[in-house]
């Protein structure tokens, strides 16, 4: 008899597997990077995304883009995550960085084909990324948040590439007053943007975006007939109802005739009238009262009480805004009416009610002791130039971020990659064997950005980069293509200049997300693996 033998698995037909994953994995995220490519630079073209319940939005912001894609392949999620790191760490560049990550791959893809292993691709493209920093860091020039010019300048140029890029002049210097304003030039090396609250008012247009040094509230003033302007403002922020108070779930009152009602009612009344009371005796005018889930937070009869006294009601104030709230008017929330004191106050010179577009909000200005904080009230004609302004000045307010975390700048227009692939080059010369020319290859793909630039323009991309090839190996560091003018000229002197830390942070992620797509081989499912593990058991009958 035969002996029981297990077939074996044969040489051949594994062998291709994980040269296949790979191949399948880089095109998956050079397709990603293709569809997003045209969306480069200040000529690039802006996308129409519509969601599954047919809302539209028209960006040309990477981060927005692909956070919108549905996305099967698991490759092409992790192009997602990388513009969502870069998102994170320099809030601009976003689309740059994927346009590198697919050069990369691209690049990747030729040596892999000439036999070269992915892991001794993967070092090289390690110690070039090294290499660009290094690069990169000593052309940079330094700059102080003094220098309001190289502020303004680099404000303008990561909104010159926006679909609001027309009104640059208004959110440039916005966006470096607003960044200004919450920090101290001296010490502090970050920005916190939650001090920056943006708010989104539809009607007017983006030329009516304003800065306000204080408060605004996107609420209205609950008083019907009472206040809606308020000058000397003493300001009580509370944390309980001014409504009477209700039972228990499990619990319930049972009024069985008009006497026990009527009395009920004139509690509920004396109640509301001393809570009332007790806030004008501390001196309170305008009264911020947080939003309850259990019950009303102001009722009708406390507004009418509080009309009668001249105090400005503004009701329903989320929970997440309280720490904002307090940061900015410098008080105290209070959590009962125990604590109600003249101390736990703020101070304004004047609170009022003001029409914005489509519906009002509260102004507080002239606050006394007022937090490191500032409110932007955006305006747009309709909701998709709305919530790309909003989108606008965010990353506006990230590039100043930048500057304050990392305070150089260098030129922009391609100027940098093109320096770069310059430079690797000529280092790449003096490397041995197959190193050096994983490290050319690297360089090369580099000129993806002014090549996708000169494109976008509508100039001769091959023409247009040999030129900027030519101005760099004569030692011009900064010069770019000027898309507007169709030439090559010193970017910095156009004042277009970028942070160094997008540049940098793009680079360095890029490259890292590169070398994890390089060392993957295999694709397992844990289904498939499940199947294999327990053959007899049924899909449907898979433990939970």
């Amino acid at each position: 008899m035969a002996p029981n033998v297990q077939p074996k698995m044969k040489a051949f037909e594994t062998k291709s597997k994980p040269a296949e994953i790979r191949s399948s994995n880089i095109e998956a995220a050079k397709a990603v990077a293709d569809a997003i490519r045209t969306s480069l630079g200040p000529r690039g073209m802006d996308k129409m995304i519509q969601s599954g319940k047919g809302d539209v939005t028209i960006t040309n912001d990477g981060a927005t883009i692909l956070k919108q894609m549905k996305l099967v392949h698991p490759a092409a999620k992790m192009l997602v995550e990388l513009s969502k790191a870069q998102d994170v760490e320099a809030g601009d560049g976003t689309t740059s960085v994927v346009v590198l990550a697919g050069s990369f791959l691209e690049a990747a893809q030729k040596l892999l084909e000439k036999g070269i292993h992915p892991t001794v691709i993967s070092e090289s493209f390690q110690k070039a990324s090294v290499k660009a920093v290094e690069i990169l860091e000593a052309m940079a020039t330094p700059m102080k948040l003094e220098d309001r010019h190289s502020l303004l300048m680099s404000a303008t140029t990561s909104l010159g590439s926006k679909v609001v890029s027309q009104h640059s002049a208004l959110l440039a210097p916005l966006a470096v007053d607003a960044v200004l304003k919450v920090i101290d030039p001296l010490k502090d090396h970050d920005v916190d943007l939650r001090d920056i609250r943006v708010i989104e008012k539809l009607g007017g247009t983006v030329d009516d975006t304003e800065l306000v040094e204080g408060l605004v509230l996107d609420h209205r003033s609950a008083s019907s007939g009472g206040p809606s302007r308020m000058e000397k403002a003493k300001i009580g922020l509370v944390q309980f109802c001014i409504s009477p108070p209700k039972t228990d779930m499990d619990n319930q009152v049972v009024v069985s005739d008009y006497n026990a009602m009527d009395r009920v009612l004139r509690e509920e009344r004396a109640y509301i009238l001393n809570v009332a009371k007790q806030v004008k005796k501390a001196g309170c005018n305008v009264l911020l009262v947080q939003k309850s889930i259990l019950r009303d937070a102001v009722s009708e009869l406390a507004i009418h009480f509080f009309d009668k006294m001249k105090i400005m009601v503004v009701k329903d104030i989320e929970r997440e805004d309280i720490e904002f709230i307090t940061k900015t008017l410098n008080c105290r929330p209070i959590a009962s009416l125990d604590h109600f004191l003249p101390e736990y106050m703020a101070t304004a010179d004047l609170v009022e009610s003001v029409p914005t577009g489509t519906s009002k909000v509260v102004k507080i200005t002239g606050i006394q002791n007022i937090g490191k904080t500032v409110s932007v009230i955006v305006r747009g004609s309709n909701k998709l130039v709305l919530e790309e302004a909003a989108r606008s000045l965010h990353d506006a307010l990230c590039v100043i971020r930048c500057l304050v975390k990392k305070r150089f700048i260098i030129a922009g227009g391609g100027a940098p990659e093109t320096e770069l692939a310059y430079q690797l080059t000529q280092y790449a010369q003096g490397l041995p064997g197959v190193e050096a020319y994983c490290l050319r290859a690297y360089a090369e793909s580099l000129e993806v950005i002014p090549m996708t630039l000169a494109e976008n323009a509508g100039l001769n991309p091959i023409a247009t980069v040999t030129d900027l090839r030519n101005k760099h190996a004569c030692g011009f560091k900064s010069s770019g293509i000027n898309v507007r003018k169709g030439a090559i000229t010193n970017m910095l002197d156009e004042g277009v200049a970028q942070p160094l830390l997008v540049t940098t942070s793009a680079i360095t992620l890029a490259s890292e997300t590169v070398r994890s797509i390089l060392k993957i081989d295999d694709i397992v499912s844990q289904r498939s693996v499940l199947r294999r593990v327990l053959p007899s058991v049924k899909p449907t009958d898979h433990p939970a």
